[in-house]
């Protein structure tokens, strides 16, 4: 439907005649003119403005018409569609990555099949991203260094495209959970407040990097961050041996204190993820925990018509100055004349 912008400009309409019932007119005089000799020559050349059969009326009239344009044009005539739905803004939610060389140990199985930790991690992390609607997703991956992969951005497909691209011992074989953490800091910290938040993946200690990780936690509760920490892989592995079969624990370098302490510090939690199953429990509660907000907004697309009534204004305007340019009485002028040779 069609709506003014700014209707308030219709308290215009009725201005030229308070200026013409109030305002005297302007005194007839030539003092200060640039005088032509040959005005009075030129003046009664110049008929009248339109046909004398139409008169003073009908150019009142189409003057009128003309006023009534320009404030319809002012007014902002827009046409407003319907209501589209676009996504909430909800959280702003960094994915940290643990890249190091002990992710490609197969110590999980996903789909009945034996498969490196990094794998795992990527399917699980890949789903729990698509489910993330309304929210800001970025990426940092981290070995022995931690980069930005993908700042905070609503195209989470592109980052769910650039997390699977991710290698093992792309950013080294060590762990730098520090320096991870103060990245992410470093891209939330100018966010809303309570909209900030840090999920960190890791299946090992922190080894490498500038950054203390419970320095870097510190940090990252002065900047109102919560922090939550994911230790992954299996902790009961059968390996056959020269002596027979014996079990071991594959993740015994992970350190489940400091990351337990690092999502206490700042109001997160820690969770353990000893299968695929239980990795996607993880993220599942992280989704109760910090919940997507699913709830759209709603613009309605409008489209500006002034230029109608606009162009309306400008051709009766265009109209009135070739009348005056070339009179009516001309034409009839020219048309008498050309009938009286006719006949003669």
């Amino acid at each position: 439907m069609m709506e003014f912008a700014w209707p308030w400009a219709f308290v215009l309409l009725p201005l030229p005649w308070i200026v013409r019932r109030f305002v005297p007119a302007a005194p007839q005089t030539r003092a200060g003119a640039l005088r032509v000799p040959f005005f009075d020559s030129i003046a009664s050349m110049r008929g009248g403005l339109l046909p004398p059969t139409l008169g003073r009326r009908a150019l009142v009239a189409v003057m009128s018409a003309g006023w009534v344009c320009l404030l319809v044009a002012a007014a902002r005539p827009v046409w407003v569609g319907e209501p589209v739905a676009l996504p909430a803004e909800g959280r702003d939610l960094m994915l940290a990555m643990d890249l190091s060389g002990s992710m490609a140990r197969e110590d999980l199985t996903i789909g009945g099949r034996s498969a490196d930790r990094l794998t795992v991690v990527k399917e699980v992390a890949e789903d729990f991203i698509g489910r993330r609607e309304g929210d800001r997703v970025g990426l940092v991956l981290f070995g022995t260094r931690a980069y930005l992969q993908a700042p905070l951005t609503f195209d989470r497909p592109t980052v769910q495209t650039l997390l699977d691209e991710a290698e093992i011992g792309l950013a080294g074989e060590e762990t730098a959970i520090g320096d991870a953490i103060g990245i992410a800091t470093k891209r939330l910290r100018d966010r809303p407040t309570g909209s900030r938040v840090l999920v960190l993946l890791t299946d090992g200690a922190s080894n490498a990097g500038v950054l203390d990780p419970i320095e870097a936690a510190r940090v990252a509760v002065a900047e109102g961050i919560r922090i939550y920490t994911i230790g992954v892989g299996a902790d009961r592995v059968a390996m056959r041996t020269a002596f027979g079969s014996r079990v071991v624990n594959p993740s015994a370098d992970l350190d489940e204190r400091t990351l337990a302490e690092i999502a206490d510090l700042t109001g997160g939690a820690y969770f353990r993820a000893k299968n695929v199953e239980g990795l996607a429990n993880v993220y599942r509660e992280i989704d109760r925990l910090e919940p997507a907000v699913a709830e759209p907004l709603y613009v309605r697309p409008t489209n500006d018509l002034f230029e109608w009534p606009l162009g309306v204004a400008l051709a009766l305007s265009l109209g009135l100055g070739l009348a005056e340019v070339r009179p009516w009485s001309s034409w009839s002028t020219r048309a008498t004349t050309e009938g009286v040779s006719e006949v003669a």
